[in-house]
């Protein structure tokens, strides 16, 4: 009996907040198969033994016309179960034609409002008969691979300097200031979590600081970033998919947000958020472009202080 999961988004972050939810099915049917927009995916699941595959779907799923190829590749699967998180009557009439036996899905046609976070814990606790099912789950990794990344006892910190859009980041020079602010308190070692977009500003902060206390990880693969993240003690910055592997790993988030909605940063009790002064988080949203430097180096320390 096979069960599949399909996350309907593109982001990495959106997947990885309802890994909770994927765990749930497994616990109940074994093993499943995942269906993800994401092509990374893979690399932070890649020692999680919840799934016997994550499969990257790159076609099939962005035209109504494409309903019978998106039926011929779920077929080739040769599910029983089938669990969509999203509202989609693609997504549903393809598993249909496929012919899987029983597919469980959001309400159709209510893409409106959809709140990420609370849709999916509603959804997965009415389909598995569950109360209070947990938003949060835990990112495996290989342990001896982290080991082997361990040099000394340094307190260590990730700082995501990158993100998905520039209208979501801190600066590199509020970074540069908050990493001289910290090490004037305690040395610590800073890992610079950012794309490889983003290298340059990487390296105008180890320019800045040096090479002997921070390293950019921006050409790593985030089946590596994922280890350093697991060594590393405490995540601070922009909303990027760092932080969601991080909370997860029981690590103290600090979560800068001028531009993500609240549902981003709403299911762990180790994420914390940062705003600008006088704003509501729950006003945030995409489109709020919020003035990074609302956000003054002195709030980002005063939240971050105690764990360091």
């Amino acid at each position: 009996m096979k069960t599949g999961i399909f996350l309907s988004y593109k982001g990495l972050g959106a997947n990885l907040l309802h890994l909770s939810y994927c765990h749930e099915i497994a616990k109940k049917f074994g093993p499943v198969t995942l269906i993800t927009l994401n092509p990374k995916l893979n690399q932070v699941l890649s020692d999680d033994p919840n799934f016997d595959g994550v499969i990257y779907l790159d076609e099939f799923h962005k035209k109504f016309k494409d309903v019978l190829k998106l039926s011929k590749f779920f077929k080739t699967l040769k599910l029983k179960n089938f669990f969509i998180f999203y509202p989609s009557f693609r997504y549903f009439l393809s598993s249909k034609i496929a012919g899987i036996e029983n597919i469980y899905h959001y309400p159709l046609f209510k893409k409106r409002n959809l709140h990420l976070v609370k849709t999916a814990k509603t959804f997965t606790e009415k389909v598995l008969d569950i109360k209070e099912c947990p938003t949060e789950t835990k990112i495996f990794i290989n342990n001896k691979k982290v080991k082997e990344l361990k040099k000394d006892n340094l307190k260590k910190i990730v700082l995501g300097i990158g993100s998905s859009g520039p209208t979501t980041k801190w600066g590199y020079k509020n970074y540069i200031s908050l990493i001289k602010k910290i090490n004037n308190f305690n040395k610590v070692f800073f890992y610079l979590l950012c794309g490889p977009d983003e290298k340059e500003d990487a390296q105008k902060i180890i320019d800045e600081i040096g090479k002997e206390n921070c390293e950019s990880l921006c050409n790593k693969k985030i089946s590596d970033v994922k280890n350093y993240i697991a060594l590393s003690d405490i995540y601070i910055g922009n909303d990027s998919f760092g932080h969601h592997i991080s909370c997860q790993m029981g690590k103290p988030c600090f979560i800068i947000l001028l531009d993500t909605p609240r549902a981003y940063s709403d299911y762990s009790i180790n994420q914390n958020r940062i705003v600008p002064p006088g704003v509501d988080i729950n006003n945030v949203s995409h489109n709020s472009r919020l003035d990074p430097n609302t956000i003054s180096i002195d709030m980002v320390y005063n939240k971050v202080k105690e764990f360091i």
